[in-house]
């Protein structure tokens, strides 16, 4: 199985520091489904190719118990078309090869990798099956930027009257990103064939939900894409579909206008509340200590350029949904002229806060400033697993709009929130409620503090829970 990825932006040679495979020699990586190679047939300013051709070992499929699926007790088992087919297999060394590409993170050029790159990506024999195919792979890739171009393979050359294939020669051309595009073709390939060469067990719904940040919640096709996908297991499927569609608005934030309140604070002739918040959410991280950061929901980037000018944070990584965003948030940290040491310090990468992501793993610290109140509370349970429990950080810093302080919006009608995405506003006996009940779970202590000017009656405008780790304490 043959796919190759063209690039043709300027300095086009650069997509081999995306991927971090050196063009000047071929390269093979043994896999769990054989033997990948990967090599640049072409490579220049202009243009610069890399290709991935999958040798596939039939026997090794055949005697490995992880690999027998639903067929395990049938012909199909051990006459079928997982050497010669590009599915779950070439899905998997796709992941595997290109990992770090995949997850939109280069140390040398973050602000390439967070841009959208014109490309062309050929896969060879790529199956497309089932009843609901007509179209399948245009329906597939279309909304996602690309124009295709399939090429049905005849059943056999020579009778041309048996007429093609369940396969086509697949071309894909666009502006995408690269991690983009390599996650399209981790989940679609599979979903063309509409069937795994492994056992599908509960952990694909993460690797689907990670995969598919960014562009499935709102896809189409996202119905089809998730039930094949997980294999038509309805369990599984109900989970991701309920899962997607409490982040589809979530995919959205960057395209809302920005609140039009007049601030309080800022009328009684104080600093403007965001940067009192910003200023607030640096003091908690001094006094923690932390040197390692995660800012997830980082927007366009104003608290990770604050964060960058201080030499105390030594790993600054900017997290948000939106490809767009991280692209606006490279140019506030002007990361294109920014220094290699920069590079080492700073990264952004594509992600949600629901979701379980390793990159940001074991921080000092993770700050979520004005994030929280974006969600259905019904997701707040898969925050609290993602951050608290998998990512486990030192301590998390969690900022959100104080509901009891909105009385003093006299533009505010009553009952109205300050923004019109939020889903919630919590009044500070709800979120102190909220607070100590993760806190408790998790194995967190919490401390509460006020942000802006403090009415006696009300409170602050922004309210801040600062979670320490027990072990830290």
């Amino acid at each position: 199985m043959l796919v190759t990825v063209t690039s043709t932006a300027p300095a086009a040679s650069n997509l081999s520091h995306l991927l971090r495979k050196h063009p000047d020699r071929a390269q093979a990586f043994p896999l769990s489904v054989g033997t990948a190679h990967v090599f640049y047939p072409e490579v220049s300013d202009e243009r610069c190719t890399v290709a991935l051709i999958l040798e596939v070992d039939p026997i090794g499929l055949l005697r490995d118990k992880r690999f027998r699926g639903s067929d395990a007790a049938t012909l199909a088992r051990y006459v079928n078309d997982r050497p010669y087919a590009s599915s779950s297999m070439v899905a998997v060394a796709l992941g595997q090869v290109f990992r770090t590409a995949m997850n939109g993170t280069s140390e040398s050029f973050p602000e390439l990798a967070a841009s959208a790159l014109p490309l062309e990506i050929t896969v060879a024999a790529v199956p497309a099956r089932g009843r609901d195919t007509a179209g399948l792979v245009t329906r597939l890739f279309e909304p996602l930027g690309w124009s295709v171009t399939e090429t049905p393979i005849p059943l056999d050359p020579a009778f041309p009257e048996w007429g093609d294939s369940v396969y086509v020669d697949l071309v894909l051309r666009g502006e995408v990103r690269l991690s983009d595009a390599l996650r399209h073709l981790y989940v679609l390939l599979p979903v063309l064939d509409d069937a795994k060469h492994y056992w599908v067990s509960d952990d694909e719904i993460g690797k689907l939900l990670r995969a598919g940040v960014g562009w499935l919640p709102h896809h189409p096709e996202r119905e089809l894409i998730t039930r094949r996908y997980l294999a038509h297991q309805p369990s599984m499927v109900n989970e991701a579909t309920a899962r997607l569609s409490a982040d589809t608005r979530l995919n959205d934030l960057d395209d809302l206008p920005a609140p039009e309140l007049a601030e309080p604070s800022e009328q009684s002739g104080s600093a403007p509340l965001a940067q009192q918040r910003a200023e607030a959410v640096l003091t908690a991280l001094h006094d923690v200590g932390a040197h390692t950061v995660a800012d997830v929901g980082c927007g366009e980037g104003t608290l990770l350029k604050r964060l960058s000018a201080e030499a105390a944070f030594t790993t600054i990584i900017g997290c948000d949904v939106s490809a767009s965003v991280l692209v606006k948030a490279a140019r506030t940290l002007n990361l294109r002229e920014a220094s290699d040491r920069q590079h080492e310090r700073v990264h952004l990468a594509q992600s949600s806060v629901t979701y379980q992501d390793d990159r940001i793993a074991g921080l000092d610290a993770i700050v979520l400033m004005e994030v929280i109140e974006h969600l259905d509370l019904e997701r707040l349970p898969a925050l609290e697993s993602a951050v608290f429990g998998a990512a486990a950080p030192g301590a998390v810093i969690v900022t959100t709009p104080n509901a009891d302080f909105n009385a003093r919006y006299e533009s505010l009608p009553a009952g109205s929130f300050r923004h019109r995405d939020h889903r919630f506003e919590w009044s500070r006996a709800e979120f102190a409620a909220w607070a100590a009940e993760v806190a408790a779970r998790r194995g967190y202590s919490v401390e509460y503090r006020t942000v802006g000017d403090v009415d006696v009656e009300l409170g602050s405008p922004t309210q801040l829970a600062l979670f320490r780790k027990a072990t830290n304490l």
